[in-house]
């Protein structure tokens, strides 16, 4: 399976990285199926942000209660590695909930997209339409 993603969707992912540095910027991957349209900024709200994301609890439920008024899936999450590789870490294989989501890391200016499978972390393709 590949993911289709919405024009500039890279190019937003990398600006929310930038000016999140030196912390890890974190959020929600939305849109429907396969399908990400769009991405919701939310606050790292772990008590290490430079080195762990957790995402804003608010943020989740207010993409919920969209979700029930007809808004857009949670498709996946992202976050960024202001000093590593755009793979999942060892801490996120840890803290992985093993959902079939998708995650988007952004690191060493590349994004990655990755399912988080049963059995652990699988790499997805993707196509970026066309704008």
């Amino acid at each position: 399976m590949k993911l289709n993603l919405a024009p500039d969707l890279l190019e937003a992912l990398q600006a929310e990285a930038a000016n999140a540095a030196p912390e890890e910027a974190c959020g929600l991957l939305l849109g429907r199926g396969n399908q990400i349209e769009h991405i919701q900024l939310a606050r790292n709200v772990h008590p290490a942000p430079e080195t762990h994301f957790e995402i804003d609890p608010q943020a989740l439920i207010g993409a919920h209660r969209a979700l029930r008024a007809g808004g857009a899936e949670i498709i996946g999450y992202y976050h960024s590695h202001p000093k590593g590789p755009p793979a999942p870490s060892a801490t996120d294989r840890a803290m992985a909930p093993r959902d079939g989501r998708i995650w988007a890391i952004i690191g060493q200016g590349e994004v990655k997209f990755w399912r988080d499978a049963s059995s652990g972390f699988e790499a997805v393709g993707y196509i970026q339409l066309a704008r």
